[in-house]
């Protein structure tokens, strides 16, 4: 190593417990550990099922499952589910789920202070952040605050079995996205972009197996580690261009997460490639090729991802207002964030070009 190393890194203080059977046979024993007596099980409505067997093994430890998780956690939702929270006298919150659920313990956590434990049945990685999300008036708003940082994940390779491939395929690409990231933000360090390399070299080894074999217990798995790995440095870095946008595109027009996570990728990194060589040199590594920005969007697409903007929903008519409304309140990126570059990019997203080649 020949440069001079200049970095700062905070670690967080999340326990974490990986195995086959552990939304059932661990949460209970981490609840006890954390001294939780009166816990709050949430979820969305497709998640029932699975949350419910967590609050049957909670046993008298369970003080009610409230299902209302919504994609974005409106503000609405977040405050109902806070009353349920108090109203049930909870000393605790248990998530299971995807990124609403998670979203919607955080903001429960964040509003009450009461301790969270994460059970994640997807990839997004929001588990191991503490970022908090709450969309109101078509504007999602987030921030970071320490006491949304789940106190403990749990996870759990079984529960991702039965997740649908093409969310599968999205959500391991938003998981890929924070890596991405976190590898050329201003707060990175030596330690995030190993975790970064090889959260990426996992999940794109995985996902190919995920989708030829759904029940494939070691795919699942690696996914679900890469998953871990990819949450675990955005916890720890700021975001740039990428996640504003897909904030914006989210928030104020309603498309889906994972979805928006996976079309806008490519793009914006192709966007910041020419500021950003290290972190380029370091995903053709983890990826295998020289055009990162290239090599995402073939794999989304061979895996049957959707690759344009206009699939998921976006009219065109809303480019310039998304353009305005990034570039007017960006985050920290490696290169100058324009509304005309924006919309260069945005308008080659929406009509499926090739990534940097616009």
């Amino acid at each position: 190593m020949t440069d001079v190393l200049d970095f700062s890194h905070e670690a967080l203080p999340t326990r974490v417990v990986f195995r086959p059977g552990a939304a059932v046979s661990a949460t209970p024993g981490e609840a006890e550990r954390l001294g939780l007596r009166r816990l709050l099980v949430v979820c969305g409505s497709s998640g029932t099922g699975t949350a419910r067997a967590v609050a049957d093994a909670l046993g008298p430890a369970c003080a009610g499952l409230h299902d209302g998780a919504r994609r974005h956690v409106p503000v609405p939702a977040a405050h109902h589910a806070v009353e349920v929270a108090r109203a049930a006298n909870a000393d605790g919150c248990v998530a299971v789920g995807g990124g609403s659920s998670i979203g919607l313990g955080k903001a429960i956590a964040l509003r009450t202070g009461l301790p969270l434990i994460a059970v994640p049945s997807t990839y997004s990685g929001s588990e191991m952040t503490p970022v908090w999300g709450l969309t109101e008036h078509g504007v999602k708003r987030t921030g970071r605050d320490r006491s949304v940082l789940p106190r403990c994940v749990v996870y759990d390779p079984d529960l991702t079995l039965t997740l649908p491939v093409p969310l599968s395929v999205t959500s391991g690409i938003n998981a890929i996205a924070h890596a991405v990231e976190a590898l050329y933000a201003p707060d990175t360090s030596p330690l995030v972009q190993l975790m970064a390399e090889e959260g990426v070299r996992a999940m794109a080894e995985a996902l190919p197996g995920v989708a030829a074999d759904p029940e494939a217990l070691p795919a699942r798995s690696g996914a679900l580690y890469a998953a871990w790995l990819c949450g675990s440095c955005l916890g720890v870095t700021s975001m740039g261009l990428h996640h504003k946008l897909c904030h914006v595109l989210g928030g104020t027009f309603g498309l889906p997460h994972a979805e928006t996570h996976t079309v806008v990728l490519p793009y914006a990194l192709a966007y910041n490639a020419p500021a950003a060589p290290e972190a380029m040199a370091r995903l053709g590594r983890a990826l295998g090729t020289d055009d990162p920005p290239r090599a995402l969007r073939t794999l989304a697409g061979h895996l049957g991802a959707p690759r344009t903007l206009g699939e998921i929903g976006l009219k065109e008519a809303d480019l310039a207002t998304v353009a305005a409304q990034t570039a007017g309140n960006a985050y920290g990126n490696p290169r100058k964030v324009t509304v005309d570059g924006v919309l260069a990019l945005l308008r080659a997203a929406y009509e499926g070009a090739e990534p940097g080649r616009w």
